[in-house]
């Protein structure tokens, strides 16, 4: 629904800010129908979880975190001390609103939770959305010596600039296949978008495949193929598997923003595809999600 909600009224630690674009993600959308886990449910709300815009002062920043009920998908919202970075003159407000939350969640997976090491070689499972391009394109970034990357598009996965492509198709016994040879190669990190029957056999290959090498780094981000998996207790035990979340909860405030600085110095060399739409026209875009593409609302 577009339409009026009452400008923000600040507490002590707050600044008003003049938003310029904010980002359509799957955390905005999950957090606006209730369906994220962080979702407050109370209601009414202005959607939008982070954007770019500008202080009272002028200061440019990319700010999150904000204090129900007030969301960034208005002209006016609140940042809150310590929940914004500032934003680099030479990129775009677009692009750092399309770029700041999908690229944080591999920085952040990647240098936080994996604590990635120049040299090792990461496995990305889902790398044909946004998110999943992106987190080739970071890894890469962050010293990764090999890239290899999993998807259902094939075309997709060839463009997204990996070292190694896995078709995530319905034949399981190639998919095991090529799983078994990318462990028997040696996997470091996995950053998983997907969840499901392509993480469990992630997992059920590193188990098999890992051998003597260092424990394999599991990162769970998403869950796109379903929230549960099935993964026998043997697994686990029987190899030097670490197991983790990377999202809200578990990656604090602090370092999630230092994640986005990253990010944001380092956009230049990344690419990403931004549509960019006027908020009056929010109802119409809604539900026009593409995965090749990441909306942007300007004001």
């Amino acid at each position: 629904m577009y339409g009026d909600f009452a400008e923000p009224v600040l507490l002590a630690g707050e600044s008003r800010v003049r938003v310029a674009a904010s980002a359509l993600s799957h955390l905005a959308l999950g957090r606006a129908s209730g369906t994220h886990y962080s979702a407050a449910g109370a209601f009414p709300f202005v959607a939008g979880v982070d954007g770019v815009g500008r202080l009272d002062d002028g200061s440019r920043i990319y700010f999150l975190a904000l204090r129900p009920p007030y969301g960034s998908m208005a002209e006016y919202s609140v940042a809150r001390a310590g929940h914004f970075v500032a934003v680099p003159d030479a990129l775009d407000d677009v692009t750092a609103a399309a770029i700041a939350n999908p690229g944080m969640s591999s920085w952040a997976a990647l240098a936080e939770r994996a604590k990635l090491q120049k040299g090792e070689t990461v496995l990305i499972n889902g790398a044909t959305g946004i998110s999943g391009r992106l987190a080739v394109q970071i890894a890469r970034h962050l010293g990764a010596k090999k890239v290899i990357a999993t998807g259902r598009n094939v075309e997709v996965l060839r463009m997204v600039g990996a070292d190694v492509t896995i078709a995530l198709g319905d034949d399981a016994a190639a998919l095991e296949a090529s799983f078994k040879k990318s462990f028997a190669e040696g996997v470091d990190v996995v950053i998983d978008y997907l969840w499901g029957k392509s993480a469990a056999a992630i997992l059920s290959a590193g188990a098999k495949g890992g051998g003597d090498t260092a424990p394999l780094r599991f990162v769970q981000i998403g869950a796109l193929s379903g929230p549960e998996i099935a993964l026998p207790a043997a697994a686990l035990r029987a190899s030097a598997i670490m197991l983790m979340g990377s999202g809200l909860g578990s990656v604090k405030l602090e370092r999630l923003l230092a994640s986005i600085s990253g990010v944001l110095q380092a956009a230049s060399g990344f690419t990403i595809a931004a549509a960019p739409i006027p908020l009056s026209q929010v109802a119409q875009a809604w539900s026009m999600q593409d995965s090749a593409h990441r909306t942007v609302f300007t004001l």
